[in-house]
């Protein structure tokens, strides 16, 4: 995965704010793997990947719905930055991509 900047965490974010509370963990994590490939992707061919993106996890966010962006006192979408937060900080060192 590419270097993680705020956009990134925002658009995370934005996606899992846009989905039922009990899918989050799971989507935050997808999305988090998906960046993880996408990079893998870019690095062998070049060219960022159809549907996972350009190894950036704002790009892979960004394929799905976002909610519009509310305010840092928003309790549900401090939930979803921490959800990012704590997936970055959790994620395996090294991810296969699947066949």
């Amino acid at each position: 995965m590419r270097a993680v900047l705020l956009t990134d965490l925002r658009d995370a974010a934005r996606a899992l704010l846009a989905q039922p509370a009990s899918e989050r963990p799971g989507l935050s994590a997808r999305m988090i793997n998906e960046a993880i490939w996408a990079d893998l992707h870019v690095r062998r061919t070049g060219r960022a990947h159809p549907l996972w993106g350009n190894g950036t996890l704002s790009d892979a966010a960004r394929k799905r719905v976002l909610a519009t962006e509310p305010t840092l006192d928003d309790a549900g979408y401090c939930d979803c930055l921490t959800l990012v937060l704590l997936g970055l900080r959790d994620r395996p060192g090294r991810v296969d991509p699947p066949l």
